[in-house]
């Protein structure tokens, strides 16, 4: 019996990537120290995987950044602003392509289907010359053959890589990028040609674009591609992955004919009714890698169950041909468990990250081949058992107000319109008021107070009056900038969804459970391993500190359930909607808190709403349902009085603007500055909206400093498509990762551009 991973984490186990290329990038370590950090990586994870006994282990899954981009460079495919000449692609295009540098912006980023990964989106156009000008793939596989150990090169397969990209700018929005095949394979050609001569035996193409909604023409495209390339593949096994999702029906019948493929992978955990595809019929001389091992989450494997459906399969597929794998690659979970020195036993038991994944890969294989590890099956199936029968993970109480709560939709009685009539006799607020998002920076200082205070180096009353301070510092600063609706900056919170989940029961929190997000930043994700309620309230004793120093409303600011459902490793055994909801009731306590505190303006943050929809279009209406549903119950509760805010990151928003609409806020802030007219069109389309709306004024991710002028440029853009009394003048995001050289100019001049206009549609 064989097994297989279809990647790996790249960052190492403590982050060590991170920490290397971030020296690099300030000038600090050389380009060598930092491919010895790399290299040492890779060769420990090669021979890791080895020493598990795994016979497909992959190679090129290792990025300095990004998987599209090292295709992006192998392919050649390096916009003209970054002046390559041709040659092997060193650091230097590398890293400007995705960071950019003091002439040229960085690329395109954007999430990675529906994970919390970004990648680098390619900019093609029909003059873009493709040449093969990054030999990582090769070089790659001559350095893990070099350690004795026989890999299997990965690469983006050519028509994903098309389908991911986006017109270049100056390029016609219609153009068709797959009208660029035909350019392309020539340069696969000569990749799988070297891998060959190199010594490989398979190789590995992800197309992971077959698991969308295609057209017949997206699809032929897969049909000519690998007709193209079959001759090339002799002498080769060669395997198409697909994973994320189930592979529609056309799909599976296009990818199962695919000309010279030797075999196919599934997600298995994620796509079910594949399974019943493969069961229906399959290739009898290929192989299927059956991906039943979760790369997106943090569970241990139902191993008796998994080796159901295998047997199942083998059933099928016959002995031979049946390669147990991970359902995508292991770079969407943590590292390594041994590093886990905070967590219990018992919740240990629960979890398995990438390297305790890849030891049940080979487990299962040892299984089906009759070599069953009674002990470490018995061992998981004790801890499952374990799992299913704690007290800390059940909590009936939180059950039934979760189940009661099916009955009714929560909306607010009264409609937005009266609302805010009403919140406007309470708040007295300019037209246009202005506003921040949330948090202010976070100074050196700041962080090494809230270190202390976690480290019990200094006392609560020192720590509470060091974060006073702060907050009375931030407060004065907003009232000399006369800024309309405060807030308190934030300054006792490491982030959005660690703060809440800290202070909730149910969830857990690892010391080295980190994921990357894009190219060195990498999260640590909660785990919420139980039932989610609130022991006692959250943010109240800081929020009406704040209040108390002001004569303005301060805003209450909090995460909404949907952003920490999604921002978070979430548990497996009940639907994800059942989750969200928990953590609804319990924002909903904290909600009603504030509002008795005197707290009239309360903001729940639902930057992570967009993150969660689903690939495929036929469940998207259910998860919007639900996940707006959520957002309403948080606010079901408070009086007409009380403002509601909510804020969202990223654009797209374009495909949910209804859902956005019926989630019911009194105000909308919304990250929209790097793609204003995208945001705009919507309601130049006759959308019709009457709740008040805040479009970001001024991009907090760049260091650069907005004139006054231009941000009334903005502004006059916005009033042509919205009516004056509803909009709101904001920046588009917390300031927390600014400095306060920069905000202070920004602020003033946001604040200046508002009362300009309020002057102007005065006298008008």
């Amino acid at each position: 019996m064989a097994s297989h991973i279809v990647g790996y984490p790249r960052m190492g186990p403590k982050r060590e990537l991170k920490f290397a290329l971030e020296a690099f990038w300030d000038g600090k370590s050389s380009a060598d120290e930092l491919q010895k950090v790399a290299a040492d990586l890779r060769s420990s994870i090669w021979k890791q995987m080895s020493s598990a006994g795994i016979k497909y282990i992959p190679s090129n899954t290792f990025s300095y950044y990004d998987q599209v981009l090292d295709t992006t460079a192998m392919l050649g495919a390096v916009p003209d602003r970054y002046g390559w000449n041709g040659g092997e692609i060193g650091f230097d295009v590398f890293f400007s392509m995705a960071r950019g540098n003091a002439s040229s912006p960085a690329m395109e980023m954007t999430k990675w289907f529906d994970t919390n990964y970004h990648y680098i989106v390619p900019e093609l156009g029909p003059d873009v010359k493709f040449s093969y000008a990054s030999h990582k793939a090769v070089n790659e596989y001559k350095e893990a053959k070099a350690l004795g150990i026989d890999t299997v090169p990965v690469i983006i397969g050519p028509v994903t890589y098309l389908l991911l990209s986006k017109p270049a700018k100056g390029v016609d929005k219609t153009f068709d990028l797959l009208s660029l095949l035909d350019k392309v394979l020539p340069v696969y050609k000569e990749v799988i040609s070297e891998l060959k001569a190199a010594g490989a035996s398979t190789i590995q193409l992800d197309e992971p674009t077959l698991v969308l909604d295609l057209d017949s023409t997206k699809l032929k495209a897969f049909t000519d591609a690998y007709a193209s390339l079959e001759s090339s593949f002799s002498g080769l096994n060669v395997i198409v992955e697909t994973y994320f999702a189930d592979v529609p029906e056309e799909a599976y019948k296009v990818l199962t004919s695919l000309n010279g493929v030797s075999g196919f992978g599934f997600d298995l955990v994620r796509g079910s009714k594949t399974l019943d595809l493969i069961m229906g019929g399959f290739p009898t001389d290929k192989h299927l890698f059956a991906g039943v091992v979760d790369g997106r989450n943090i569970w241990a494997n139902d191993l008796a169950a998994s080796l159901t459906i295998l047997s199942d399969l083998e059933g099928i597929i016959g002995k031979d041909k049946l390669v147990v794998s991970t359902s995508c690659s292991l770079m969407h979970t943590a590292v390594d468990l041994v590093n886990e020195t905070k967590l219990d036993q018992e919740l240990k038991s629960w979890l398995a990250f990438a390297a305790q994944k890849v030891v049940e890969v080979n487990a299962l294989s040892q299984a089906l081949a009759g070599q069953k590890d009674e002990a470490f099956f018995s061992a998981n199936a004790a801890a499952l058992a374990s799992r299913k029968s704690s007290p800390r993970v059940t909590n009936e109480a939180v059950q039934k107000a979760a189940a009661a709560l099916k009955g009714s939709d929560h909306r607010r009685t009264t409609n937005v319109t009266a609302r805010l009539d009403a919140q406007q006799k309470m708040l007295n607020l300019p037209i246009l008021p202005t506003t921040t998002i949330g948090s202010f920076p976070q100074t050196v200082e700041l962080r090494r107070v809230r270190r202390e205070y976690k480290a019990k180096k200094i006392s609560e009353d020192e720590y509470v009056n060091a974060i006073k301070e702060e907050i009375n510092k931030v407060v004065k600063l907003q009232e000399e900038l006369d800024i309309d609706v405060l807030v308190h900056g934030e300054p006792e919170r490491n982030d959005m969804v660690e703060y809440f989940g800290e202070q909730l029961s149910g969830f857990a929190f690892t010391v080295n459970g980190w994921v990357q997000s894009y190219g060195s930043r990498c999260v640590k994700p909660p785990i919420i391993f139980g039932d989610v309620s609130r022991p006692k309230a959250m943010t109240v004793f800081w929020s009406s500190m704040a209040q108390s120093m002001t004569s303005r409303p301060m805003k209450g600011m909090l995460t909404g359930p949907v952003t920490i459902l999604n921002w978070s490793f979430v548990r497996n055994d009940q639907p994800r909607f059942e989750t969200c909801y928990q953590i609804a009731l319990a924002i909903k306590d904290e909600v009603e808190d504030l509002e008795k505190a005197g707290i009239n303006v309360i903001q729940i943050d639902e930057a992570a709403l967009r993150e969660g929809l689903p690939l495929r279009k036929s469940e998207q209406a259910f998860y919007l349902e639900w996940a707006v549903h959520s957002f309403r119950i948080t606010n079901v509760g408070v009086k007409d009085t009380t403002q509601i805010h909510t804020h969202m990151c990223y654009s797209h928003f374009n495909d949910i603007i209804h859902s956005i609409i019926d989630m019911d806020a009194d105000v909308i802030t919304i990250e929209n500055s790097r793609s204003d007219e995208k945001l705009l069109s919507v309601f130049r389309e006759g959308v019709k909206y009457g709740a008040g709306i805040g479009p970001g004024v001024y991009d907090i991710h760049s260091p650069r400093i907005p004139t006054a002028d231009e941000i009334a440029d903005r502004v006059d853009k916005m009033l042509a498509v919205l009516e004056k009394n509803i909009l709101w003048i904001n920046p588009d995001c917390g300031l927390k990762t600014r400095k306060y050289p920069e905000v202070k100019p920004a602020l003033s001049n946001m604040v200046a551009a508002a009362k300009v206009l309020r002057t102007k549609l005065g006298s008008a």
